[in-house]
């Protein structure tokens, strides 16, 4: 029990640490960590195997540990960011930063096939997996479809699972767009990155029953992510690949 608080340290410290190393970059062993922590070599591997389970680390038998990609991904599939997450075994969250119901506007009017004066939900949150800050999500809904959902608690549920539950949205098609950008003084504060970085916006437009409901823009870190796909042969059926956002080291 006298450890708890050393190892907590450790796995926070190592951490920081492999987020600033390139993939493939030699961690300290069990008996270099133990040494310059403090701790004793069962804490040290502890620690070790709770970042592997992330997905941070990579070990190899009498090699050691080296920094690798975690298991986060934003498949290109009409998924929610909760349920990918869950897949991945991290539980997941958000922080609201501001929920209203507004006017569409021309741009979003063009997006929903609606008037210019009808109302949208805008909903923003930063996702966060196992409590880090994962992304920005900005969403816009047609308020029509989803009256009073910017009044919903939103911040330790699924925006889907509330679609699907208390309005009968269940999407069956979508298209998303992926976007280069430079994150805002905002954005960086919220993500932990500095401002002007690279980062990565995903654009979404989701589809029920041949009715836009959803337009979401998602932006990720480009520093810790690459966007990764598979290639299918041009013959073969829907052969239109997939693609996925994955985490780096």
């Amino acid at each position: 029990m006298d450890e708890l608080p050393k190892y907590r340290a450790l796995v926070e410290d190592l951490r920081h640490t492999i987020e600033s190393l390139p993939v493939g970059h030699a961690v300290p062993s069990e008996r270099a960590l133990a040494a310059s922590s403090g701790v004793s070599r069962m804490t040290a591997r502890r620690a070790l195997d709770e970042l592997e389970r992330a997905g941070l680390l990579r070990r190899e038998v009498g090699r050691g540990s080296f920094v690798s990609r975690p298991a986060v991904s934003v498949p290109l599939r009409l998924t929610s960011f909760s349920e990918d997450i869950r897949s991945r075994g991290m539980t997941p969250s958000s922080r609201v930063l501001s929920a209203r119901e507004e006017t569409a506007g021309a741009e979003l009017a063009q997006v929903f096939g609606i008037s210019p004066a009808d109302p949208v939900a805008r909903i923003d949150r930063v996702r966060l997996a196992d409590g880090r800050p994962i992304a920005i999500e900005r969403a816009a809904l047609n308020a029509t479809i989803t009256p009073g959902i910017h009044r919903r608690d939103l911040a330790a549920v699924s925006l889907y699972d509330v679609l699907e539950r208390d309005f009968g949205v269940r999407f069956d098609a979508g298209e998303q767009r992926i976007r280069a950008g430079l994150a805002s003084a905002q954005d960086a504060e919220l993500l932990g990155v500095d401002a002007g970085s690279a980062v990565l916006e995903f654009v979404r437009v989701s589809i029920a029953a041949g009715t836009v409901v959803e337009r979401t823009v998602s932006t990720y870190p480009g520093g810790r992510f690459e966007l990764a796909a598979s290639i299918l042969p041009a013959t073969a059926p829907g052969s239109a690949g997939r693609s996925a956002l994955r985490e780096r080291g």
